[in-house]
């Protein structure tokens, strides 16, 4: 987390204050304790002056505002196309984890392409194996993408130690979660497990600057997002 001081670099606490009719060494500080300032502050302020705020605080972070989860809980289960599995697996293709090879789909389009739009298909039979090298490149490319990303995903795993080594002789073995039985299962488990990273502040996303500070998305859906959270305990 940030220091204080980066934050007053990264935020000019003045004007918010100024702008609340606030002193400037009212306390919580914009800069000193931001979260803690939001919480109060949050239905004060208009998504302008919020979003500076970007800036000195994660979206993990904000998590803790009820506010802000509850906007991205409204936003999540809106449907947004960003949150969809066709749009999730390719923003974050190290979190899904689905049995068909990935980059086959990019290839069929890219193959697709080049058959029937390169060059308005006025030289289709001149382009001869072109469409079947444009797509296994693409797949390729798709590939290592993936490879790459799961394992940057990897590398920032946090390790979670076990509590009480000395036990593990003496404990029944935990078999590992039932797979789902069908690729439309997978899907879905897929997407509500981005749904839930979302809420959490847990993607790498610019969707976090325009959800967090948006007013319109307020309503009464907490009742709504703790019911989601005792079905996902449940589950």
């Amino acid at each position: 987390m940030a220091s204080p001081s980066t934050y007053s670099d990264a935020l000019d606490a003045k004007p918010i204050l100024s702008f609340l009719g606030l002193p400037n060494d009212y306390s919580p500080s914009p800069t000193d304790a931001p979260i803690e300032f939001l919480n109060q502050h949050l239905f004060q302020l208009p998504p302008d002056i919020l979003r500076r705020f970007s800036a000195v605080t994660t979206p993990q972070q904000r998590t803790v505002i009820a506010h802000v989860r509850n906007r991205r809980f409204k936003y999540a289960h809106s449907d947004p196309l960003e949150l969809r599995f066709v749009g999730a697996r390719r923003q974050w293709p190290e979190l899904w984890e689905g049995r068909e090879r990935r980059g086959q789909e990019e290839g069929r389009e890219e193959k697709e392409w080049a058959e029937k739009e390169f060059l308005g298909g006025s030289v289709r039979s001149h382009v001869g194996k072109l469409g079947t090298l444009l797509g296994d490149y693409e797949e390729e490319r798709e590939g290592q993408r993936v490879r790459m990303a799961r394992k940057e995903q990897a590398m920032h795993e946090e390790f979670v130690p076990e509590e009480d080594e000395s036990s593990d002789e003496d404990e029944e073995p935990v078999p590992d979660a039932a797979e789902p039985e069908s690729t439309e299962e997978a899907q879905t488990l897929f997407q509500r497990r981005i749904r839930e990273r979302f809420i959490y502040g847990q993607l790498q996303t610019d969707l976090y600057d325009r959800v967090d500070w948006d007013d319109s998305l307020d309503g009464n859906g907490q009742d709504d997002e703790e019911r989601w959270f005792d079905d996902e305990e449940e589950g």
